[in-house]
């Protein structure tokens, strides 16, 4: 791939992308500070903005209605959650529910006549009556008397009320309608960025239909270019695969569309804004927008202009970087729009820190820092968006009498702050302006004050009459350099997400960082050392006769290798638990640091993409370091309770010798995972990985022997079926941990219960499932759409937790699943070691054919499937309709999904028809109701649930993994209780006044007599 930023500018990003707080803080304080003089009149006009503010708030049902429920409130967040959902619902049923889950556990009544207005007292006594009707539990006559008429005049009323709530945020519906609205009174001397986006594409549909709007916006506000008003373009509207690990698709695409729209625009002699997106996609824009301002067909004209967002640690060097393009920029500063989104990504991928601000008032600092570079700037405009006061009044402060740039803030906020600033005193603002269907646009807003409100507190605090003016108007710079600079301590690096008392986060690789992918990729590719010899990957022991490939030496070889371990169990066993913790935490050290090796045997071995490739290192080292703290906490000997004279103490000591049977799909992770765990509560361990994985197997067995596993306490033993059915036919195995079919569990549930001499030992089994998501018609299609994708496709789909069966709700099912299939066309299907590939190869010619025949056998149900490469075992992802839930009744492990409706009102049906196939691994549900989350919480028959997110990618520690019924024994793995299962507990009870008298008794004082 390649970048239009400067190599220097690159350097200086990389720097501060993910530096401490505390080093990027330091030269913006200084930057930020004002001496004791300025900081005097920037209050006094502070003071004067924050009366305007207030005086504004008072004015008008609506501003007084917001400060009633406000955002930071339960009755306000329950307002934004209906309002983000109730537009797009079409059926009355589902939105009579979701009206009651929303207003029936609120207290309305507590904001009852609190309000200077009327119209917002009756707008609280109805949703008090409101309660009555819909509120879980409501009785009596009245409840009784209007119960057929109540529910849908309710409805009808919260339609009303969320299309008036629209019109707040949202400018226009078309922008003839948003221009129309800019030139009434209360907006004059304003103009307008009209912005015509609702969720960011997911389709190439999407794109297509995102660029039409932005140029048929163009071609409107050109015929009055006189107006003032411009026009915001988001890049990830244009692409529905806007990424880093597309970037030589994604970047050319895009330079050419958005410089498309700006000939447009300065033909049409209106002004173009780029939109501000996630940190991860920051260089991306900058090469898109630097090589947009170079095309010679835009030199000249000065309505070009990017959005930086404060709370980023790069924002002062993309200043520099913008003021340096040889031309006069626009550049609107926003404090920042993904805040929550970014910290949970960056802790979700445990890198190594975060790429914004973690206090508000930090964002603050930067922010104003950044203004006076913008200030001083030769070609940059600046745009200051803001709602604060003191932002403000501190901007006024430094631009002295100049009028050279403009402030800006959204529609539907910060009514007051500027209209005495435009009206009396010369400054520009332009009102940042949402256009689009209430249906579509009102959830995305809703979204982001939800998702931003810490973003926005001075809005919070401002209604928050506990506040005084001099705690609404800190200086930032002090709070800052109060505490050094330092983190918010309630947001912890990744490396700690799991507190000091929990295991230490595995690291993992940011692959939005440029440099990183691509030496990640070249890393991966790399050919592999020579495999050692026979003996070196049967198992790593001097002492173990080379396996012979012949059938006739397997038994034998087997049989050696439990000799190995079953001798080397007793001293193993003895060995301390915090010894054999302390070889875990040396083994998780090992992985990390042989990261590039791992992933490139999975990616070469396993077929895995680079981002499972990562994962899969990254859950081998959560499990042995999750594993070997619990050992610490758990395995030492209890004392327990009993008559005096006696004590009886509980001690937690290893079986034996443990095969473990790990799949090829996680030959990294389960494999450890299943093997740390026998080893640290005192087993020994004879493993046997997938016979199509052996490679990345004997890896990290070498590993765990370098670590300080004695190489007769763990041994490998690689082969087939056969292998495994002589591991489980040996007496002197105590105990399985397999993880695979249901059909091969059976088969080892039945071998170890064959031979009625040996002993009756544990079984761990993890098998399959048919795995369902229910979706309902309250539920973001967009968001149904990418979890589905990664639910059903990831992995090529051969994931134990993968999605099989989507049932969506009739009413909703032809949207989601026209937008489903368009997503699946923008899939990459190609050669795992490609950093654009979305789906590899399936694991073997077997697994091929089966998935292949069976495509075939319903070719007539396919609603979507696409072209993959004719060299390789790549299956087609494939959606496939059935009429009912009854119809699947086999798990399909691969990129194959099946679609089925429900009807609205029969969820606890559907759960019902889901359990009654008798698996019980993973489900997932997308809802906006609350109340549908409690019952499937409640009837789902499954080890894990996952609500509103992917069904994949269970974190150890955080989301313990495995089934019931046809889908596994338990415990489940990465949990609390999983180590206890491998451990035989042995009570001991001593009778110490045998010896003559009890020394305790005799030994009493006179308690205080």
């Amino acid at each position: 791939m390649t970048t239009a930023v400067t190599s220097a500018a690159r350097e200086a990003m990389a720097k501060l992308y993910r530096a401490s707080e505390p080093d990027v803080l330091k030269p913006l304080l200084d930057r930020a500070a004002m001496d004791g003089d300025s900081r005097e009149r920037v209050m006094g006009h502070a003071l004067g903005l924050l009366a305007d503010l207030r005086a504004a708030q008072s004015k008008g049902w609506v501003n007084q209605f917001l400060q009633e429920y406000r955002l930071n409130s339960s009755e306000g967040v329950a307002l934004l959650s209906l309002a983000e959902a109730f537009l797009r619902v079409p059926d009355p049923e589902t939105a009579d529910l979701l009206i009651a889950d929303k207003l029936g556990d609120a207290d309305w009544r507590a904001h009852a006549g609190k309000s200077n207005s009327k119209l917002v007292n009756s707008a609280t006594w109805g949703l008090v009556v409101g309660r009555v009707l819909v509120g879980e539990g409501a009785t009596g006559p009245l409840r009784r008397l209007i119960s057929r008429a109540g529910e849908p005049f309710v409805r009808q009323a919260v339609g009303a009320a969320m299309k008036m709530m629209g019109e707040i945020f949202v400018m226009g519906r078309t922008i003839d309608e948003a221009a129309r609205r800019m030139r009434r009174p209360e907006n004059r001397g304003f103009t307008a960025s009209f912005d015509m986006l609702g969720e960011a594409a997911r389709t190439h549909a999407d794109a297509e239909r995102y660029l039409k709007a932005y140029a048929d916006a163009i071609d409107a506000i050109g015929r009055d270019p006189a107006a003032g008003h411009s026009i915001s373009v988001k890049l990830s509207a244009l692409h529905p695969r806007y990424e880093v690990a597309r970037w030589d698709e994604c970047v050319p695409a895009l330079t050419d569309m958005l410089a498309g729209l700006a000939e447009q625009a300065a033909g049409k002699g209106i002004a173009l804004t780029v939109d501000a997106e996630e940190s991860e996609r920051l260089e991306m824009s900058l090469d898109i927008i630097g090589a947009v301002a170079a095309r010679p067909s835009l030199k000249g004209w000065d309505g070009f202009g990017m959005a930086v967002q404060a709370y980023g640690k790069r924002a002062r060097p993309v200043i520099a970087w913008a003021n340096g393009l040889d031309r006069i920029m626009n550049v609107r500063l926003v404090k920042g729009a993904y805040w929550d989104s970014e910290i949970k990504r960056t802790q979700v991928e445990g890198l190594a820190d975060y790429p914004l601000f973690t206090r508000k008032a930090a964002t603050d600092v930067s922010y104003l820092a950044v203004a006076r570079e913008m200030l001083d700037a030769e070609n940059i405009r600046p745009a200051f968006a803001s709602h604060n006061a003191l932002t403000v009044a501190t901007i006024m402060e430094w631009a002295g009498n100049s009028r050279d740039f403009e402030f800006q803030r959204l529609h539907g906020m910060g009514d007051g702050l500027y209209e005495r600033l435009v009206r009396e005193n010369g400054y520009h603002c332009r009102v940042y302006a949402p256009v689009g269907g209430h249906r579509d646009l009102l959830a995305y807003l809703v979204r982001r004050l939800l998702e931003n409100g810490a973003n926005s507190s001075f809005v919070h605090q401002l209604a928050d009459e506990r506040l005084t003016e001099a705690e609404i108007l800190a200086d930032p710079v002090e709070k800052i350099a109060l505490v050094g600079g330092r983190r918010h301590p309630s947001i912890p690096l990744p490396v700690d997400l799991f507190g000091a008392e929990g295991h230490r986060n595995s690291a993992g690789l940011d692959l939005s960082d440029v440099a990183t992918l691509e030496a990640t990729v070249k890393a991966v590719n790399a050919p592999l050392a020579p495999a050692g010899g026979a003996v070196d990957l049967a198992v790593a022991s001097a002492d173990m006769p080379s396996p012979n490939p012949s059938r006739e030496r397997e038994g034998s070889d087997v049989a050696a290798a439990i000799g190995l371990a079953h001798a080397a169990f007793p001293g193993w066993s003895r060995t301390s638990v915090d010894d054999r913790a302390a070889c875990l935490e040396r083994l998780a050290d090992l992985l990390e640091a042989n990261r590039d090796e791992l992933m490139g045997i999975c990616v070469q071995e396993a077929f895995k993409t680079i981002p499972d490739a990562i994962g899969e290192v990254r859950e081998a080292a959560d499990f042995c370091r999750y594993y070997a703290r619990e050992a610490r906490a758990k395995l030492q000997p209890m004392e327990l309770p009993g008559p005096t004279g006696e004590r009886n103490t509980l001690h937690i000591e290893g079986r034996g010798v443990w095969t473990t049977i790990a799949p090829w799909n996680f030959p990294l992770a389960i494999f450890l995972g299943q093997t740390v765990a026998a080893l640290v509560t005192g087993n020994a361990v004879v493993a046997k990985p997938a016979p199509q994985t052996p490679r990345i197997a004997a890896a990290a067995v070498r590993l765990a022997h370098r670590a300080g596993v004695p190489k007769d306490v763990l041994v490998l033993v690689p082969g087939g079926p056969e292998v495994g059915a002589a591991l489980t036919a040996d007496p002197r195995i105590q105990g399985v941990a397999f993880t695979g079919s249901t059909g091969t569990a059976r088969k080892i549930a039945r071998a170890l219960l064959d031979d009625e001499t040996r002993p009756i030992v544990p079984l761990i089994a993890e098998t399959g499932g048919i795995n369902a998501m229910i979706v309902d018609s309250t539920a973001l299609p967009e968001q149904v759409v990418a979890d589905v994708i990664a639910s059903s496709f990831r992995s090529a789909g051969q994931r134990c937790s993968a999605l099989r069966l989507l049932l969506v709700q009739a009413d909703v099912a032809d949207t989601v699943i026209e937008m489903l299939s368009g997503a699946m066309d923008t899939l990459t299907i190609g050669a795992p070691g490609d950093p654009a590939t979305d789906v590899g190869p399936v694991i073997d010619r077997a697994a091929y054919d089966r998935l292949m025949g069976y495509r075939e056998s319903v070719r007539t149900r396919w609603v979507k499937t696409l072209d993959v490469p004719a060299d390789g075992l790549f299956v087609p992802p494939t959606l496939i309709r059935i009429d009912a839930i009854e119809d699947l009744n086999q798990e399909w492990f691969g990129p194959v999904l099946h679609v089925a409706t429900w009807a609205a009102g029969t969820l606890s049906e559907t759960i019902a028809r889901v359990n009654a196939k008798g698996y019980g691994l993973t489900m997932g549900l997308h809802s906006r109701i609350a109340r549908a989350a409690e019952v499937t919480e409640a009837e789902a028959a499954v080890g894990n649930l996952y609500i509103n997110r992917s069904m994949i990618g269970a974190v150890v520690g955080s989301q313990p993994f495995g089934g019931e019924g046809l889908s596994g024994t338990g415990p489940k793995a990465g949990g609390p209780r999983y180590l206890y299962r491998f451990c035989a507990e042995r009570a001991v009870s001593v009778d110490t006044t045998s010896a003559g008298g009890n020394a305790t008794l005799l030994s009493l004082d006179e308690g205080g007599i």
